[in-house]
């Protein structure tokens, strides 16, 4: 095991012993894109800033199994299918699992921005059916239109800029 420092922080990585580069331990961003859940999402799920979750999915980074519990939860799916199993695909409940999360994330895009009554009915008529396959499938959203959706307790980048007051005296305010 080599411990490396990358953007800063130190992580740990294992070698593989025949040609010395960093060998793939676990599979959270493969199961992470699977699951329809953006870095952004997960990395506020797990209380870690988005940069620090990247760097966690990072398929060489070896993780506390505490970091693996927490991105386990936030994916929701079973801890096996985040480790690397000799060339083993995801199992079929995951991938099964995963299609139905796009499908009903599609749904409520739809039932979202349909126009006439019939559409939006049929779309509802989806959902519900498809909750009877999948209760979970409930609180799943709808496929974001325009960049991921804040939080009321949210701030956006923009607000993080500090604007100097220089740049304010410049514009006459009529």
């Amino acid at each position: 095991m080599a411990t490396v420092e990358r953007n800063g922080q130190w992580t740990n990585r294992i070698a593989s012993a025949e040609n010395g580069e960093a060998s793939q331990l676990h599979r959270l961003a493969e199961v992470r894109e699977q699951q329809g859940v953006s870095l952004r999402s997960a990395a506020r799920q797990l209380g870690v800033d988005v940069r620090q979750a990247r760097e966690q999915e990072g398929e060489t980074t070896d993780l506390r199994l505490s970091d693996l519990y927490a991105w386990q939860k936030v994916l929701c799916v079973p801890l096996a299918e985040l480790l690397i199993d000799a060339e083993a695909p995801l199992s079929r409940p995951v991938m099964e699992r995963a299609r139905l999360v796009r499908i009903m994330k599609t749904v409520k895009a739809i039932i979202e921005c349909a126009v006439s009554p019939a559409t939006q009915r049929m779309a509802e008529n989806l959902s519900s059916q498809l909750q009877e396959v999948m209760p979970e499938l409930a609180e799943v959203g709808p496929w974001h239109s325009v960049g991921q959706r804040r939080g009321l307790d949210e701030l956006g980048r923009a607000a993080e800029r500090l604007i100097s007051e220089d740049s304010l005296i410049r514009y006459e305010w009529d």
